[in-house]
């Protein structure tokens, strides 16, 4: 286990202090974490842009903040409605990671010019540009809408028979993007701009599983196999797009994988957002260490017996394949673990080990996510904590009432 994941006395003295005058559940970013792990996010991008994916951040406060670093440049959105609702807030780079089938939402961007400059949209079938013709029907004279391609990144085996990457882009050939940036070229009212590859095996997987040895040898041999096939075909696939469409960006990688992609000349910019909450399912690389920033602290009220207390709530599992390490894990004080039988509870989370004898009721236990922008839908507020005061509340996407998906 990286020393990191081990959290300090002196850190849980910070946060009890810091929200003394608060009641749990609450959550905090530790602004002297997040500050760091965006300055190695910048370093390890090697010059290159970092594009903030914002399902890792979901508060705006906290992506203006990191925007306004040197090195950040770029906003990665996850649905059309939040693309428009960042653009309408003075976001003017909005990346759409994923396609959309919201044809309101389709209207509104090409009805206005101040959205249609800002958003850019992302396509992988010719289907998805027709949704967006019929979201124009009776509209009379629309903006040109910016169009972005995804490579699939996936490596495949044996002829194709194995395949390890997430299921995504259907287009995993150079010559089947090529034909679809032709298409878009004839097409009125269309401007292919980007080209995205997000090689997820690779960023989101990590590659040092604390007590599972054998594992990770065999995912560190798997995402270098993986890296260097990619690197081979996404130049290629940068290549024959080019050649129909004058690209503005060329984007990839994800906060495991920053650095290795950074390396591609092919790549303009990189993603990452998880790195900078550093949430515990990327506790695991070998690449880098983050520091915690996002917690969240529950209060303790029940104390059952020797070495057990009750915390109120605690049921955020974290979306993905059902498995132990989407719950969240006590993190602070150092050495409580979730009960095996009961797990985080929708409605009470008990805590076993031998620091449960020190709590009393109304002590708060401070948590780590499984995973990073995930923890904001369970919190309107996020307190931002400077040493140990907080210095600002600032509201989640949830706080301002924007639920996405």
């Amino acid at each position: 286990m990286a020393a990191h994941t081990v959290g300090s006395a002196a850190d849980r003295v910070r946060y009890d202090r810091a929200t003394a005058h608060l009641d749990a559940p609450l959550a905090v970013v530790d602004l002297g974490a997040f500050d760091a792990n965006a300055g190695d996010l910048v370093r390890r991008a090697r010059g290159k842009p970092v594009r903030v994916a914002s399902k890792s951040v979901r508060c705006r406060a906290l992506l203006e903040r990191v925007l306004a670093r040197e090195g950040f440049a770029g906003v990665m959105s996850h649905t059309l409605a939040e693309s428009l609702w960042l653009a309408r807030s003075g976001f003017d780079d909005v990346l759409l990671a994923y396609p959309s089938a919201d044809r309101e939402g389709y209207a509104e961007l090409v009805s206005d010019p101040k959205l249609a400059g800002a958003v850019t949209v992302m396509v992988d079938d010719p289907a998805q540009l027709a949704l967006i013709d019929a979201a124009r029907a009776g509209l009379g004279r629309t903006e040109e809408v910016r169009v972005c391609l995804e490579l699939d990144t996936s490596l495949r085996l044996l002829g194709g028979r194995v395949r390890i990457g997430a299921l995504r882009s259907p287009l995993w050939d150079p010559g089947a993007l090529a034909e679809l940036a032709r298409l878009i070229d004839r097409r009125p009212g269309f401007r292919l701009v980007g080209l995205m590859a997000y090689e997820a095996h690779v960023a989101g997987v990590g590659d040092a599983v604390a007590g599972r040895p054998v594992r990770s040898r065999a995912v560190r041999l798997m995402q270098t196999a993986a890296r260097r096939e990619l690197a081979v075909r996404r130049a290629e696939a940068v290549r024959a797009v080019r050649a129909v469409a004058e690209l503005e960006f060329v984007n990839g990688g994800g906060s495991g994988s920053v650095q290795h992609t950074a390396a591609e000349a092919a790549v303009t910019e990189v993603a990452a957002g998880s790195a900078l909450y550093a949430p515990r399912l990327f506790d695991h690389y070998t690449s880098f260490r983050g520091r915690p920033a996002a917690l969240f602290a529950l209060p303790v009220v029940r104390r059952p017996g020797v070495g057990v207390v009750t915390v109120l709530g605690g049921g955020y599992p974290a979306s993905g394949a059902v498995g132990a390490d989407r719950l969240p894990v006590p993190y602070l004080p150092a050495g409580l673990r979730l009960d095996a039988r009961e797990g985080a509870g929708e409605v009470q989370t008990p805590l076993v080990g031998q620091p449960a004898d020190d709590l009393l009721v109304g002590d708060k236990v401070w948590f780590r996510h499984a995973k990073a922008g995930e923890l904001c839908e369970r919190f309107a507020l996020l307190r931002l904590v400077d040493g140990d005061r907080v210095v600002e509340s600032v509201p989640t996407y949830r706080g301002e009432g924007r639920t996405f998906v």
